[in-house]
């Protein structure tokens, strides 16, 4: 594995320690969406059990990487915005690095004076990802009195965030107030940002033609704000046909990612218990074919929550996760389907070394198998869905550059 992708890992499992740097840096970057959490004993400056960190770095190679607060890390950062900000391991020479800024809009507000922060907008460096229906209604349903949200999302309960927003259980419309406010809020942030793509997400329905119907609702609210035809894409759940139809031949989106999680049908029903009840796997898959079909190879992902697989009570070992997500990964990108692989951090007690070494070890050996099959099979992951600049949790953009440039090399 080259050295920028080897960095990235080393962070995203290690983490960075709490410094006063890196609490400045916290106050003029774009925020995190958990807190660090200081651990007994640990150094604390702040005198709180939790402060806030920045979400995202980047080094000087443009590298992107997500910031995970962990205070037994070895790595630090020191410096200060004036003077610039240097990653450090155990003290040695470091690296610079640059947190992603706090954008202008975050602190604006909207002419009806709604604050832009709460507009449903977020940035992954040069992603914008408009999400302005995040409740999901699996969270609301139950069967056997087993819950229908996927196990290992804790993002889609219907809470404060819906309320806002106007979102309400079981209807799909949004209100037009809810419209016009991410309509400002990006109109200002396409002004101030250099966004190079545009991602669409939301809470899922139970009914997946309602879910369509949603999606294409903020797919032309969005439209009419991008009149430089930003590359979009439509990150809802599998749709049947005649929705697919709308958002092609409309030309509403450029690309599509209905989020598979895992591979294998026995996984897929119990991670993902809502999806498998409401859409079903074979479904879903024949919806990622079926978008094939229309926008063409390279324009349908699937997201995968890579590691999921090594929770216990699926029995299976690092080795044998990763044997299965790689045959996964062939089966789909031999349908035209490119799968991405983000990295899943455990939660309930897992974080320890032993349980991060596995995953670890199954991470590397995916993505390494991963990237001999998409040259096996001459597939890319489109620059207009993601590149290195938002790829914050995934290595498939740095792999294939760190490739590319020692092709170049050669």
């Amino acid at each position: 594995m080259d050295p920028a992708s080897k960095l990235k890992l080393d962070l995203l499992f290690e983490g960075i320690r709490y410094s006063d740097a890196l609490g400045q840096a916290a106050e003029h970057s774009f925020p995190n969406f958990y807190p660090y959490r200081f651990k007994p004993g640990e150094r604390n400056p702040t005198g709180q059990s939790t402060a806030q960190i920045p979400y995202l770095l980047t080094t000087s190679d443009g590298t992107l990487i997500r910031v995970k607060g962990a205070g037994d890390s070895k790595w630090s950062v020191v410096g200060s915005r004036s003077e610039s900000y240097t990653l450090i391991r155990d003290g040695s020479v470091g690296l610079a690095v640059e947190f992603e800024p706090l954008p202008r809009w975050m602190q604006g507000q909207t002419a009806d004076g709604f604050p832009m922060a709460r507009a449903g907008l977020s940035l992954h460096g040069d992603m914008g990802v408009i999400n302005v229906a995040p409740g999901c209604e699996y969270f609301l349903e139950k069967a056997d009195n087993v819950s229908m949200r996927c196990t290992f999302c804790a993002y889609g309960a219907p809470d404060k965030r819906t309320q806002h927003l106007g979102q309400v259980a079981g209807k799909t419309a949004l209100p037009d107030l809810t419209y016009q406010h991410i309509q400002e809020t990006l109109r200002v942030a396409l002004g101030e940002s250099d966004l190079r793509h545009l991602y669409l997400v939301g809470g899922s329905l139970t009914d997946w033609r309602e879910e369509g119907k949603r999606f294409v609702e903020i797919a032309r609210a969005v439209r009419a704000v991008n009149p430089t035809g930003i590359p979009t894409a439509c990150g809802s759940g599998a749709l049947p046909d005649d929705m697919l139809d709308t958002l092609y031949d409309e030309g509403l989106v450029d690309a599509v990612c209905f989020n598979l999680e895992v591979w294998s049908k026995p996984l897929f029903e119990k991670i993902c218990p809502g999806k498998n009840r409401f859409v079903g796997y074979d479904r879903w898959i024949g919806s990622l074919e079926s978008a094939v079909g229309r926008w063409g190879r390279e324009r349908v992902y699937s997201a995968m929550v890579a590691g999921i697989e090594l929770e216990p009570e699926h029995g299976l070992s690092w080795q044998e996760a990763a044997d299965l997500a790689i045959d996964g990964a062939e089966d789909l990108c031999a349908r035209g389907i490119i799968p991405i692989y983000s990295l899943y951090w455990p939660v309930g007690g897992r974080d320890h070394p032993d349980y991060l070494n596995r995953l670890r070890s199954y991470f590397e050996r995916l993505s390494a198998g991963y990237q001999a099959l998409r040259e096996k099979y001459q597939l890319e992951v489109w620059d207009g869905f993601m590149c290195r600049r938002c790829a914050y949790m995934q290595l498939e953009c740095d792999l294939d550059f760190a490739a590319s440039q020692q092709g170049r090399a050669h």
